[in-house]
């Protein structure tokens, strides 16, 4: 296929680069002129504006920090929207049920079809092929769209026909992996000032009831090792914990825990700074317990 992908940080150009890898063609913008660089050196071809890719291929897909830059590139005077040749935008982003429904309802009323297609499992994920792609939108748009998903995903849920509706799965996907991160943080960082070693209480929660995706992925592959490299930055943890309690107000249902990892997150993102990596969280706990979580012991944090 010939696919359009905006937006080549640590996920999208992990994708795109995925995307050449299984054969299809990727024109691509980004703001950065060194993802662009990685881009060319995959194979990808350079655009130079969102309105560039809409002007070259069929789909385009979006994988986007934020609101505003979605917005941007949606509607914004270089963006996809005016294009020529776009019949398909594919958002991957995560933006929240009302602001995906807003973007596919301008897109649909100039006759360009819409998916809500929000992605999980990080950028090792994005680069392995191992994603999972969570998709509302018309059945048509969606085959049209798989073979280009399934080169960047294991795992394709169709959640429904209207956009905005795998936002919400989407949502209550990440504030669980953030609940589950911001505690294991706590408690690992609890045995080990107990007395434990962090590894092997990893090794004994993933084979027991408190198993989850920071022991088995985040600890292992980040933190355990001391590389602090998980691949994305705290900030986009703040976004994700608004646009869900964003969610609960809208839909008027109690969020007393998503209030109170939102309360401890924000702090621990204003200690580190909100573009820090996701995986140096553990520095502020091990900071107010006066521990190393695996590691060198000589490497304070």
């Amino acid at each position: 296929m010939e696919i359009g992908m905006i937006g080549l940080g640590h996920m999208g150009g992990s994708m795109a680069r995925r995307m050449i890898e299984c054969g299809h063609e990727v024109v691509g913008f980004d703001s950065a002129a060194e993802a662009l660089r990685l881009l060319e050196a995959a194979g990808g071809t350079i655009a130079a504006s969102p309105r560039d890719v809409a002007d070259r291929v069929e789909i385009v897909f979006a994988c986007l920090p934020g609101k505003q830059a979605s917005l941007d590139t949606a509607f914004g005077d270089l963006g996809v929207f005016h294009g020529s040749r776009i019949a398909t935008y594919v958002e991957m982003s995560t933006l929240g049920r009302g602001t995906i429904a807003a973007i596919g309802a301008r897109l649909g009323a100039a006759g360009i079809g819409f998916l809500d297609a929000p992605i999980s499992g990080g950028p090792r994920g994005a680069a392995e092929g191992k994603l999972t792609a969570i998709v509302a939108g018309a059945p048509d748009l969606i085959e049209a769209a798989r073979p280009a998903l399934a080169s960047v995903a294991s795992n394709i849920f169709v959640i429904g026909a209207e956009p905005g509706m795998a936002q919400v799965c989407k949502l209550v996907n990440n504030i669980l992996s953030i609940t589950a991160f911001v505690t294991t943080c706590e408690a690992i960082s609890m045995g080990v000032k107990a007395g434990l070693d962090a590894r092997t209480m990893i090794d004994v929660i993933n084979v027991s009831t408190g198993r989850n995706s920071a022991t088995v992925d985040k600890f292992p592959k980040a933190i355990l090792p001391r590389t602090f490299d998980y691949g994305g930055p705290l900030t986009i943890g703040l976004k994700d914990i608004g646009l869900y309690l964003e969610l609960a107000q809208d839909l008027r249902m109690p969020a007393t825990m998503g209030f109170t990892v939102s309360g401890l997150f924000t702090h621990i993102a204003a200690r580190l700074g909100a573009d820090a990596d996701y995986s140096t969280m553990i520095k502020v706990f091990e900071e107010w317990g006066d521990v190393i979580v695996g590691g060198d012991p000589e490497a304070a944090p």
